[in-house]
């Protein structure tokens, strides 16, 4: 088969393509032929030099979900997932691949009315926004925040928190990641622009964090006293250093990227929420690019240069 490997951490001329023997499930596992691969900024951090904290070293092949056909079963497993499409969910290793080894625990059936593009668009960040907006119990009338609102996750962010009934204010860079915040129902605020928590508008009851660094430690200013924090973003280069005794002195109930860090039956169970709510169309994962897999240079290049409104896949 082929995949892409990193055999040395490094700018995107690392992933290389490469020819592997055809994988076989182990017990407890299951193939699936990949069908769109998922991609997340935070491996191409891993690519230039933070598997470490990862866990992850080179030589390896990169990669934590995708979607496809599952292809072959290992004991042990229900022989009718075969033949099935099926999502790889998060945790999963080595997806930057035609076929790939999956724990049956990580699995997650696709519906009926759901393409395997959206399901792998949906796998990581569907899974996260779901979790991020069910523990930040977002109410009506509720002012909420959401930086790195026209990536993968923020697109999704901004439409579960405008069906709850919030007002959101979503915070991007560029006029065309600011359009979609709007079509998507958020105000849209740019964050390169001097002065622009002003133009947010006021105090926010939650503020959803997918950037992190300065302007992540910037709109922690603008929460209200009793308000929710989610900091769970670094593209920025880093999470915001958020002052915890301020937030516990201003009763800011504060949860990190530690608390998106599912167990595999919620990584199940959000999954299939999400991709029940994008079948029915209360949900849209928005596909900026598609990438061949071959191309997994260039879709890093496009996605550390912040070109991608929503989110990339790579196609084998």
């Amino acid at each position: 088969m082929r995949a892409i490997r990193v055999d040395g951490y490094g700018g995107p001329e690392v992933l290389a393509e490469v020819e592997l023997a055809d994988p076989e499930p182990a017990p407890g596992e299951v193939v699936l032929r990949a069908e769109a691969v998922d991609t997340i900024y935070v491996e191409t951090q891993i690519r230039g030099g933070w598997g470490e904290a990862f866990g992850i070293a080179p030589p390896y092949v990169p990669g934590g979900a995708a979607a496809g056909t599952v292809v072959a079963v290992g004991e042990g497993v229900a022989p009718g997932w075969l033949g099935r499409r099926a999502v790889a969910g998060p945790g999963t290793k080595g997806t930057y691949a035609e076929l790939v080894r999956v724990p049956v625990e990580l699995l997650v059936a696709v519906p009926d009315g759901l393409g395997p593009r959206e399901a792998a668009a949906l796998a990581h960040d569907g899974v996260t926004a779901t979790g991020i907006a069910e523990a930040a119990g977002i109410k009506p009338g509720e002012r909420v925040l959401i930086l790195g609102a026209a990536g993968g996750m923020g697109t999704l962010l901004v439409q579960l928190a405008v069906a709850a009934g919030a007002v959101v204010v979503g915070a991007a860079r560029g006029e065309r990641k600011l359009a979609l915040v709007r079509e998507l129902g958020g105000e849209p605020v740019d964050y390169t622009e001097p002065g622009w928590t002003e133009r947010v508008g006021g105090p926010v009851d939650v503020l959803l964090d997918g950037v992190g660094g300065e302007l992540g430690l910037a709109a922690f200013g603008l929460v209200r006293d009793g308000g929710r924090v989610s900091a769970h973003g670094a593209p920025s280069g880093g999470f915001a250093e958020l002052d915890l005794a301020e937030a516990e002195a201003r009763d800011i109930a504060v949860r990190g990227i530690a608390d998106v860090q599912f167990p595999p039956e919620e990584i199940v169970r959000l999954a299939e929420a999400a991709f029940a709510g994008a079948a029915v169309g209360r949900l849209r994962p928005v596909i900026a690019r598609t990438f061949a897999l071959t191309d997994a240079a260039a879709a890093h290049r496009a996605i550390e240069a912040r070109e991608i409104p929503g989110k990339a896949l790579l196609i084998p």
